[in-house]
């Protein structure tokens, strides 16, 4: 406890990036299994003490990569108190606490989101397993439309399913698709000018589709936070003759529905099928937390629930192995639920307005700035998200060299430790992305930002 305490206590301020490499962890870290034990307190110091070189301060608020949220105080608690309970939420019998407590989370998030009341939840690991859970239920869905049980008969020797989505589709989706047995190549994308789905082009290419297709959509695309109008995408999954499945990726952007100035952002996503988010992004919980919703019920079950166990029948309540990838699980929805039971509905539509003044805070300065480009520039000014993706520019570099020095300049951003961006490439161009979504974060970090990209261009010439 001490250790953590200690932890957190200089979290704010700590360098966030060692810039350890794997020959010095592996210094650090590798040995052979000892023969005989310490003490429990002296092996977490040890450990503490040999990895700490490895530590990257990605809780802390001036990480701005990888959108990646930190922990509430009431989340890190719950999460603490769930290691020291034990509880395997898999089924009701096991822990009736476990199990109502996700009940009553899925429920609360229905409500922030305004997700229709009847829809079925999951707490998971993350996005990425999100999105398995309701492409799962998809595919359950559009296979038995052909005329047989993907969970049961499996895809071999049976119709394809089709799936469609924007060249914006995000990599989690498509492993999502390759675990699935869907296949990571085999959807077929549309344009997605400035991050958006081509509206016409979606029609277009459903219509030269037969029989039942899933189609993906982004609720905050993820190098310029850009949404699809899912209106729309709804409007064209109702009107396929076949019949369409509408899976929205919200990992971060579901969030907009919870403020009142952003909700129109995610208007239609009620009448979507399912929908995959992540919790230990702007909910601000503990890694690893996620969690999906799907419409129907019976879909998701028929893909998912476990089955051929006698011993796990009649469990007396709701069981979540019915609806989650996992068995056995902690009890994710522990940290979820202080999170939520601290902040409330105005508490959370706060944090996340102020996330989203902070990112238009950089943009907004980025944009006045004539040695940096705001990547996406027309439409981030339109309707900023959180999500603010530059480049350093100069009249002198060529594409080549604009490419270089951004990385360049990236590294010895990074390497500063004293705020942390991860790089990207927009549009085949080399840039710099800036994630906005850690309860912690204040004006006073964004100004620290807009100064260490000042300094660090004013010093590429002695790079």
């Amino acid at each position: 406890m001490e250790i953590a305490e200690s932890y957190l206590g200089t979290l704010a301020n700590r360098s966030i990036n060692a810039g350890a490499t794997p020959n010095e962890m592996s210094i650090l870290l590798d040995e052979p299994l000892p023969d005989s034990g310490i003490a429990p307190d002296e092996a977490i110091s040890e450990w503490m003490e040999r990895a700490e070189r490895g530590i990257v301060s990605s809780s802390g608020p001036r990480y701005f990569g990888f959108v990646t949220g930190g922990a509430l105080p009431a989340a890190l608690g719950g999460d603490w108190l769930a290691s020291a309970i034990d509880q395997n939420g898999g089924i009701w019998s096991i822990s009736p606490a476990a199990a109502q407590t996700e009940l009553v989370v899925i429920g609360w998030l229905k409500e922030l989101f305004y997700l229709p009341p009847d829809w079925q939840g999951i707490i998971t690991s993350g996005a990425t397993m999100s999105n398995l859970v309701g492409l799962a239920a998809a595919r359950q869905w559009a296979s038995e439309l052909l005329g047989f049980n993907a969970a049961e008969d499996g895809l071999g020797g049976q119709p394809p399913i089709p799936v469609v989505s924007s060249t914006a589709i995000h990599a989690s989706a498509r492993k999502a698709l390759g675990n699935l047995g869907l296949g990571r190549r085999s959807v077929l994308t549309v344009a997605a000018p400035g991050g958006r789905v081509d509206i016409d082009a979606l029609a277009k290419a459903l219509k030269n589709l037969k029989g039942p297709v899933i189609v993906i959509g982004n609720a905050g695309e993820v190098n310029t936070g850009q949404f699809d109008d899912l209106h729309a995408m709804a409007e064209i999954c109702r009107s396929h003759v076949g019949g369409a499945w509408l899976h929205v990726d919200g990992a971060f952007g579901l969030f907009a529905a919870a403020s009142t100035a952003h909700r129109h952002l995610v208007a239609g996503i009620e009448y979507a099928d399912s929908v995959a988010s992540d919790a230990h992004k702007w909910l601000n919980v503990p890694y690893d937390s996620g969690f999906a919703f799907v419409k129907d019920e019976a879909a998701l079950r028929g893909a998912i629930a476990t089955t051929g166990a006698a011993y796990l029948a009649h469990s007396g309540g709701w069981d979540a192995d019915d609806f989650s990838a996992e068995g056995s699980r902690r009890v994710r929805a522990l940290p979820a639920w202080c999170a939520l039971r601290s902040l409330g509905r105005e508490g959370y539509r706060d944090l996340i307005d102020r996330c989203l003044a902070n990112a238009t805070k950089l943009g907004r300065w980025i944009d006045e700035q004539p040695w940096l480009e705001l990547m996406n520039a027309e439409r981030w000014r339109e309707e900023p998200f959180i999500i603010v993706c530059a480049r350093f520019t100069d009249p002198a570099w060529n594409d080549e060299e604009h490419d270089r020095q951004n990385r360049e300049l990236l590294t010895t951003l990074q390497r500063s430790g004293k705020v942390y961006s991860s790089g990207t490439e927009w549009e085949s161009q080399a840039a710099i992305r800036f994630a906005f979504d850690n309860w912690m974060t204040s004006e006073e970090d964004v100004d620290l930002v807009c100064r260490e990209l000042e300094l660090i261009y004013q010093s590429r010439s002695r790079m």
